[in-house]
């Protein structure tokens, strides 16, 4: 009987030593230096207006509407682009509700881009990513979208490109990936470029 509650008891202490080191000061020390290291990376990438109100992170993707504004790709997240509820729509290639949403999305993007019916519609613009939160589109979506949101600005083509090619994210090493576009970031930069033209 001693032996087993001695047993016990080592088991006892062993548990709550690994859960203080494990559970508590591990993560601590990760914080720790995550927020000396990297602290806009930690706190989640966020994007704030200069008076500190939060409007999203670089990471996550946001519904845009208007002509005046990029628009992302499609999001299959809860009611689309919801944090909460990240996912895909987990309808595969022989779907016919998903086959009849991408010729719905397609006929949609070449109506609002003024994209003609022999020009290919980049895949990004009609497709969720598997998260449904993904806050990049594609360089030749953004393209095809310059001239509705010049049109709806009073901006020449020009400057709006000017404003896609800033808001551009490189392939990782020059050639991990492909370029994207953040449509959250180029949005931003055509509201701020609008607030100083006035």
């Amino acid at each position: 009987m001693k032996e087993l509650f001695a047993d016990l008891r080592g088991a006892v202490v062993s548990t709550v030593v690994l859960a203080v080191v494990c559970c508590g000061l591990y993560p601590l020390v990760v914080l720790g230096i995550a927020q000396l290291a990297f602290p806009d990376k930690a706190n989640g990438s966020l994007i704030r207006d200069p008076d500190g109100t939060v409007r999203g992170s670089k990471l996550l993707g946001q519904d845009f509407a208007g002509a005046k504004y990029f628009h992302p790709r499609p999001s299959a997240a809860g009611n689309g682009y919801d944090a909460a509820n990240s996912g895909g729509s987990n309808l595969g290639p022989a779907s016919q509700k998903l086959n009849d949403a991408l010729k719905d999305r397609v006929a949609a993007y070449r109506a609002e881009n003024g994209v003609s019916e022999t020009d290919a519609v980049p895949a990004d613009a009609v497709t969720a990513s598997g998260s449904g939160l993904d806050p990049h589109i594609s360089v030749r979506n953004a393209e095809l979208q310059v001239p509705r949101v010049a049109k709806a600005r009073g901006l020449s083509e020009d400057q709006v490109r000017k404003l896609v090619q800033q808001n551009t994210d490189r392939a990782g090493l020059g050639f991990l990936g492909e370029e994207g576009v953040n449509v959250l970031l180029l949005n931003r930069a055509l509201d701020a470029a609008a607030t100083q033209s006035r």
